[in-house]
Order: structure tokens, then sequence, then C-alpha cells
């Protein structure tokens, strides 16, 4: 898909992994690469790739981060630098994301950081990464002051799905990666939202034909919005995909990134979301009642797990994709929710009372 002035090749197909230079190649003119991954990944499908990469005449090294959401940050970002300035990596090389979600995060704005920027390959790993994070050209890392608040848009110049990698997932991280897919569905197109719910019983059990299709769809779904609206500027156009993630990163951010996936606290974001947009965006109850039905036969959480309610008011207040910063000085008691009126159809983010939010937080399990 094309996403303004820049093109991003995605190629899915079983077996894609040991074909990653010959990708590379036609994605790029870099012939030294560094892979960026984690040490299970690295043990799992590091040699697959470096093996691939050198089969195509690639100078390839593997450089490992950390697992988890604390690797993104400003420490591990400056790790790589270094990193690349000792491998000699220059303007004619190229970085490559071999994981999920964080890995692909953290690579990718090192690659838009590294001399001002250098083309980079997403191999996502993950269920979540492979439907939803790699596409899109977002980047970035967190603060302590609040996720992905620094960060870059730098599309990839290619994107290689190997569905077979996702048998190695565990279940837990394979349902996880489910409610990106009912969050596409729920915000951006209700065919999807349908098909999740006809197939749940086999996405839930894993079954590698429905998660392959799985990703074929919300991959078709992001590249559509990523390619009307690249660097979320129009309203409701790409920030629909938010849907969940006001209340989602708030959950993380207030439990340190342990306890909760990511996808675990968007499902849960979107159980809220929905109840708010029954009251402010005359979401029907039986639209509701679908969605909290459908991420519940995924095997996902629906209920906060036991939160005080100030933290997580006060990550939305900073969440980017909650209230701007700038904004949240004056209203502090506000924050930004997308909402959706039907199925398919996520609104424009709208500043919500914070009475309404805290009454929504209360119910769905926070404490007092």
């Amino acid at each position: 898909f094309r996403a303004e002035a820049s093109a991003t090749r995605v190629r899915l197909a079983p077996g894609a992994l040991d074909r990653l230079g010959l990708f590379a190649r036609g994605v790029t003119s870099a012939r030294r690469v560094v892979v960026i991954t984690d040490p299970r990944v690295a043990a799992l499908y590091g040699e697959r790739a470096l093996r691939a990469l050198r089969g195509a005449r690639f100078s390839a090294e593997l450089i490992t981060v950390p697992r988890g959401e604390r690797s993104k940050s400003p420490a591990t970002l400056a790790r790589l630098w270094s990193a690349f300035a000792q491998l000699g990596l220059g303007r004619g090389g190229a970085v490559i994301a071999l994981g999920g979600g964080v890995v692909g995060d953290l690579a990718g704005f090192a690659a838009a950081s590294w001399t001002r920027g250098v083309p980079w390959i997403g191999v996502p790993t993950t269920l979540m990464a492979q439907v939803d994070s790699s596409i899109g050209g977002k980047t970035g890392i967190d603060l302590a002051e609040g996720k992905n608040l620094a960060g870059a848009f730098h599309q990839p110049a290619g994107v290689l799905i190997d569905p077979g990698v996702l048998l190695t997932l565990n279940p837990r991280e394979r349902r996880a990666g489910l409610a990106e897919v009912v969050k596409m569905g729920m915000a951006c197109d209700a065919p999807l939202f349908a098909w999740v719910e006809r197939r749940a019983g086999a996405l839930a059990m894993g079954e590698p034909g429905a998660l392959a299709e799985a990703v074929a769809r919300g991959v078709c779904v992001k590249a559509r919005v990523v390619m009307r609206d690249p660097h979320e500027r129009r309203p409701g156009v790409r920030s629909s995909l938010n849907f969940g993630h006001t209340l989602g990163h708030a959950l993380e951010t207030a439990l340190g990134y342990r306890r909760l996936r990511h996808g675990e606290a968007v499902a849960i974001g979107m159980v809220v979301a929905a109840r708010i947009s029954q009251r402010e965006a005359r979401l029907a109850p039986a639209a509701r009642q679908r969605l909290e039905a459908l991420i519940a036969a995924l095997g996902l959480p629906t209920r906060i797990p036991e939160v005080p309610i100030a933290p997580l008011l006060e990550a939305m207040r900073s969440d980017k994709k909650g209230t701007a910063i700038a904004e949240h000085r004056t209203r502090a008691n506000q924050a930004r929710w997308v909402l959706t009126p039907r199925v398919g159809h996520a609104s424009v983010p709208r500043l919500i009372s914070g009475r309404l939010v805290r009454s929504a937080l209360l119910d769905a399990g926070a404490s007092a």
C-alpha cells in the first residue's frame, strides 16, 4: 500500500521468513542490515532470519533487546544507536524488526532517528503485530510521563508476514492479539466484526487457517485506513483505530506494564468505551452486548482488575491518544475518548466529562 510519498510492500505467505533475504532485496537497496529482536524470538527465529539474509548476500548482524514494554525506553534506544555506530550502519543500511509490537515500535523509531532516517522492514511474529502494529509506520518509545510520547511516523519499506510463526505463540498472547482484530471490526469494518463473531471458536482455539485469515482481513482494513490518513491528521479517520486505547493505555501505565497484555487492556478499554458510547453516541444496547459477548468468547477480560481509579484518571489525562498534554492543563477533569454510534463506525475523539468517566470506571471494576 502507499501512504503519501511512502510505499510499503506487504507480503503474507506461509514460510515467508525463509525468503526474508529475497524480500529485503526487493524493497531496499541496502546491503548491510541490523536485525533487532528479543531473546525469545532470537532463539526461535534469529538464525533462520540471518541465514535467509546472508543467503541473499546481505551483511547481517543481530541485536537483542529485553522483552516487554519496558524496553521501549530512551535508554534502550540510546543503546541501539551505539550499536549501530559500532557496527558501521550508515545511511545506506537498513534495520529489520523481528518480533512483536514492542520490537517494531522500538526498532522503527531507531531507524527513523538514525542518521536522520534509514529504511526498515517489519517481520512481525505476534498476532497483534501482524494484524495491526506493523502496518502504518507508527514508531516510538515510552516515557515516564506516558506511553508512546516520543516517536515518529516512519513507514516501513516492507512488512513480511509469516503466519506459521504464530504456532509458537502461547494462548494468552494469541488471545491478546485477537483484541486488535475485534477493535478494527468495531471501529472501522462491520463485515470484519461479523466474521470474527462467526469464527470466534476457531480463533480462540488458535486454528491456523482462521488466524491466517484474520491477519489477512485485518491488514486490508488497517492499510485502507492508513492510506486515507497516514499521519492521523484527519479527524475520525485513523484516530478511529484508537477505540479502546484511552483506558487501555491508562491500565498499562497504572499497572507498570505488568499483569495485563496490551490486547487485554484494550479489550477492557473497548467494553468501557462501548458503555460510554451507549450514553454519549447512541450506540444501541444490542451492539454493546455483541461486543462484550465477543470479547468474552475470545477469552479476553471485560472488567478492570483491582486498580485504584486515581492513577487511571491521571494516566488518561496525559496519554497522547486521550487528552493532548497541552490541553489537560485547562481541562484536567476530562479525557478524549473514541466512541462509536454503531458497529464499524467509530467517531472523532471527543472530550468526555470526568464525572461520566469516573462512573464508568467504577462500574467496570476500578476501586475508589
